[in-house]
């Protein structure tokens, strides 16, 4: 069963219909005994960073999300939270599972500011991107990006930054991108995680 956590951040409709598709067994929660008995964690986001933490802190599910020993999938801000800090709440900590620093792209006359869209994965390696072809393509939406470190396991380019699409580090893994609402590259990569 995959606890996919409710803690007031997450577009989790289209998470829930993918991972349905896929004929997963789901429960949406914030209690902790489900999360820590689950076969897999989803940690879904969308919106602030610092908000996010926020949320988590009120829960009680930041030691929750440190302690779990399965698989854990981070989503959009589920991924940010997970790393050091981020620039969009000066002051707060994250969770500090990645070693690295979520930053604001900087505005180009090119290149708007979010990064929303389709982009392409480079320099791509490890399990969760089994199967996938050469440069896939997924949907990202996203103002703040993570930094590349020796957690990234798939990069993607906007603004003149190279920045993680994906992280890992042991059982967490992370991706910036979308994988519910990006198409069969984004469903490869929710099958992965059930196979992990």
């Amino acid at each position: 069963m995959i606890a996919i956590i409710d803690y007031g951040m997450g577009n989790l409709r289209s998470l829930e219909n993918a991972l349905g598709r896929l004929g997963a067994e789901f429960e949406v929660t914030s209690d902790p005994s489900v999360i820590l008995s689950a076969d897999r964690v989803v940690l879904p986001g969308v919106g602030n960073a610092g908000k996010a933490v926020d949320n988590l802190q009120e829960r009680g599910l930041v030691d929750v999300i440190k302690s779990v020993r399965r698989p854990v999938l981070g989503i959009c801000v589920g991924m940010q939270v997970l790393c050091l800090s981020s620039e969009e709440a000066p002051g707060k900590e994250g969770l500090g599972i990645f070693d690295t620093r979520v930053r604001r792209f900087p505005a180009t006359s090119s290149d708007k500011v979010p990064h929303m869209g389709w982009n392409t994965l480079s320099n791509m390696e490890g399990k969760l991107l089994n199967g996938l072809p050469q440069n896939p393509w997924f949907y990202f939406v996203h103002s703040y990006y993570a930094s590349t470190c020796t957690d990234t396991v798939a990069t993607c380019s906007y603004a003149g930054i190279m920045f993680s699409a994906v992280l890992r580090y042991e059982n967490f893994y992370g991706t910036q991108f979308h994988p519910e609402k990006s198409g069969d590259a984004g469903e490869a990569i929710l099958k992965n995680f059930l196979e992990l």
